[in-house]
């Protein structure tokens, strides 16, 4: 399965969303927070996820249906709102404190000093704050560090990947803080919180500023986060500020083993592109994670530039193909230039500011060079 950062399996469509497909799509599927599954991967199915120990109770009714969460259901596009009373209220400093959370409430004894993270997100999440942890889980298609944190990182050990967490190997690091999703590893919540104090966001993905909040929490470094946050949204807006009305479309498409992707508003980089803002075609303005398009669909990416990413090995997707065929070559942003290769690490898998803020720079220097 390849991680999507924005998320693993694909949505259950409705009759309406069918019908969307053949009229606008001709066959190219429309994924919801579903399609979330393949980058990411899915630890966790359906369920309650009863936590225990450390200070932890399940969420009840707080906690949105994980299917709904994961298949596009009415959830999908209220994570954020149902996030708003997520976080502490204890001041810097104070400990104990109390994390309320996608699975509930969980008691913080002290500040975390072995912090271990299951997603590509929440590691981008302690990194930007200063914190080495020392337990992480890979992508399926890397079992290295992001190149992006590497040097910041630490050494950290390897606890898995998102798609198969090793909880003996998390046990033996002995940690005071786990870090993850409901999205990822619902079903193992249970035995995360018996193993440390356990603090799950909703899904990893376009929710990421809340989640970087989130994550900051059992810390006290909330403030530190904003502050990150409100940095990354002015250079967002000064991008836009420079660009005047002239403002190019924008395709973000993502070759992965089996499927295409054009990334659409509720996923990572489609925050990034509406902060600035930047426009992105029709096909992609939808409140879902991506639309998925066959190579001979290629020309409904077309926009005044295309970014491109590969999911782990490009001889393992189909991109040598689109990109050496004839319709590639018909695009209009291939036919001037603008159709450039992205680091997939930052623009899909990195779901934090630190990404963001490369995604930033990425576009200044394409579409507002001297800025």
């Amino acid at each position: 399965m390849a991680p999507d950062s924005d998320g693993p399996t694909l949505a259950t469509r409705t009759p309406g969303r069918r019908r969307f497909l053949t009229a606008g799509v001709a066959g190219a599927a429309v994924l919801g927070l579903g399609g979330l599954l393949t980058a990411c991967g899915n630890s966790g199915g359906g369920g309650g996820g009863n936590g225990g120990g450390h200070g932890s109770k399940t969420g009840g009714g707080s906690s949105p249906d994980q299917k709904s969460v994961k298949q596009g259901g009415d959830d999908y596009a209220t994570v954020i709102e149902k996030m708003k009373d997520f976080g502490t209220d204890a001041a810097p400093g104070v400990y104990p404190r109390t994390i309320r959370h996608a699975m509930g409430e969980t008691v913080i004894p002290a500040r975390p000093t072995r912090v271990v993270v299951l997603d590509t997100g929440e590691l981008d999440n302690v990194v930007s704050l200063g914190i080495q942890p020392v337990g992480v889980v890979h992508t399926d298609g890397s079992k290295s560090l992001p190149s992006y944190l590497k040097d910041k990182a630490g050494n950290p050990a390897a606890v898995g990947t998102i798609n198969s967490l090793n909880l003996e190997a998390i046990a033996a690091l002995k940690p005071d803080l786990i870090l993850g999703s409901q999205l990822r590893a619902q079903d193992q919540y249970a035995q995360l919180s018996k193993i440390a104090p356990t603090v799950f966001s909703l899904r990893p993905g376009y929710p990421w500023k809340q989640n970087f909040l989130l994550n900051a929490g059992p810390f006290g470094l909330q403030a530190e986060a904003k502050t990150q946050l409100d940095a990354y949204q002015a250079a967002a807006a000064a991008i836009g500020a420079r660009l005047g009305d002239k403002r190019p479309t924008i395709t973000p498409l993502r070759f992965m083993p089996g499927r295409t992707r054009l990334y659409a508003e509720l996923s990572f980089i489609g925050t990034v592109l509406t902060d600035v803002p930047l426009p992105q075609p029709k096909i992609e303005q939808v409140k879902e994670l991506a639309v998925e398009v066959s190579p001979e669909q290629v020309d409904k990416a077309d926009a005044d530039w295309i970014f491109y990413g590969v999911y782990g090995s490009p001889s393992s997707t189909n991109q040598d193909a689109v990109l050496g065929g004839a319709l590639w070559k018909t695009l209009g942003a291939v036919k001037s230039g603008q159709a450039r290769p992205v680091s997939d690490e930052t623009w899909f898998l990195g779901l934090g500011v630190t990404a963001a803020n490369a995604v930033l720079a990425d576009l200044k220097g394409f579409v507002s060079p001297g800025s």
